[in-house]
């Protein structure tokens, strides 16, 4: 029997317009949210804003439903799929935007952040899915951003705060066949695809190693999400991955992304290869740490990156070896 994740609030938006796309990935997010055989959130504490119903107004009133409705002890997603621009001001751009008017129709960084740090839930995952492949308007002085500089100082004032951002500044997300690649991959971990631990959670560093993981691997690593951590205490759960059962259940859709393990293979040797992937695991996160104290891609040490792609590249080898039992 499906057990309901009571603690769970999101607010999923998807702007539409010139990017179809994000409409068909934040209805496949929320649905995933709502559903009780998978993260089972209670279908009334997931918000859904889409279209015209995305619009400014719309989403700091969403934003601020979240704030008021939350307390310490819950969990909070807030979860934007569209266009984010620097002119030189960070801008997230709603349904409706325009690039005459950016103070009424679209959202400052400042105000976003304003609105991220009334939020009472000391477990946070905030998720951008911006600067997509295509569509993007084009202007004297605008350029293509995916992640607000004022939400990333506001970080170093509250704890428990995460936040995912599609790519790098110079980089665009790429968009897919149903859902964008970095929303594809994240329904699969929420789905409990590279869930570290079989307890029935699906995890927020799990969830951002996945991402981390997958984006750049389908996109011939043209694509890198960002990740932003505050003072994490621990792995929090962000939701159940199969309405508390602790076997994941594949998407339909998605199903060879989870090959059945290779038959011939011993029950020793599987146990060894799961110690590794734990073991790489482990590192890989404490590469990712280190990499979240600097604020630009580009001034991360060499070595680093060297090292993370690396150890992601041995955590791929032995994931395929796996297959669905890791």
């Amino acid at each position: 029997m499906s057990q309901t994740f009571t603690q769970g609030y999101a607010v999923v938006v998807g702007v539409g317009t010139d990017l179809p796309v994000t409409v068909d990935d934040a209805t496949a997010v929320a649905n995933l949210l709502r559903d009780s055989s998978r993260c089972a959130y209670p279908t009334e504490q997931v918000r859904l804003l889409t279209e015209e119903n995305a619009n400014r107004t719309n989403v700091l009133s969403a934003l601020s439903w979240l704030a008021e409705t939350t307390g310490e002890d819950d969990t909070a997603i807030a979860y934007f799929s569209g266009h984010g621009i620097k002119t030189p001001d960070y801008y997230l751009m709603p349904y409706g935007y325009d690039l005459r008017y950016l103070e009424g129709t679209a959202i400052r960084g400042e105000t976003f952040t304003e609105y991220l740090r009334a939020i009472k839930a000391k477990k946070l995952l905030v998720l951008l899915d911006c600067c997509h492949a295509g569509g993007q308007a084009e202007a004297k002085g605008v350029v293509k951003s995916p992640l607000p500089p004022e939400a990333i100082a506001q970080l170093g004032s509250s704890s428990g705060r995460v936040i995912l951002a599609s790519s790098r500044k110079d980089e665009v997300s790429w968009t897919g066949k149903p859902y964008s690649v970095f929303t594809t991959a994240l329904l699969e971990a929420l789905a409990g695809y590279g869930a570290s631990e079989k307890d029935g959670y699906a995890r927020v560093l799990d969830i951002a190693m996945w991402l981390g993981r997958k984006v750049p691997e389908r996109t011939g690593d043209k694509q890198n999400p960002i990740i932003k951590v505050s003072n994490l205490e621990d792995n929090f759960a962000l939701a159940w991955y199969a309405g508390g059962e602790k076997s994941v259940r594949p998407l339909p859709k998605w199903e060879t992304n989870v090959p059945s393990i290779a038959p011939g293979l011993d029950v020793e040797q599987i146990a060894t290869w799961r110690q590794m992937l734990a073991n790489y695991r482990e590192n890989l996160l404490l590469v990712e740490e280190r990499m979240t104290e600097f604020v630009e891609f580009t001034d991360i040490p060499l070595g680093l990156v060297k090292n993370k792609r690396r150890i992601e590249a041995e955590i791929t080898k032995l994931e395929q070896k796996l297959g669905g039992n890791v």
